[in-house]
């Protein structure tokens, strides 16, 4: 339960630096250009930790899927990105997909 834990909040990391890349503007501005750095290696340690006791086929697809899901929210929400029913379905197929692959993880 550990390994899925960090591998949580890994994705949540890297949520957070996907969106954060957004308020750097090209590394242009400090604060939030070493908050997303922060949160870039804080994710990848928490993946990397996850992936001692998980197959690193399903950490790493979860992980990818927790941040492609929440960058497309957070998108939408934070910057007005397109919401359309096409989005909203794929974005439901790649949630169920992340529960499918934790549901028949082995550990």
């Amino acid at each position: 339960m550990r390994s899925w834990t960090l591998l949580l909040i890994a994705g949540l990391l890297e949520t957070a630096w996907a969106v954060g890349l957004k308020y750097t503007q090209g590394f242009t501005r400090p604060v939030a250009s070493v908050l997303t750095g922060l949160a870039i290696v804080g994710s990848m340690v928490l993946l990397g930790l996850a992936a001692r006791d998980l197959p690193i086929g399903t950490a790493y697809a979860v992980w990818v899927g927790i941040g492609a899901f929440g960058a497309a929210v957070l998108g939408m929400v934070l910057f007005k990105e397109p919401v359309t029913p096409a989005r909203m379905f794929f974005l439901v197929l790649l949630l169920v997909a992340v529960m499918g692959l934790k549901a028949t993880a082995p550990a």
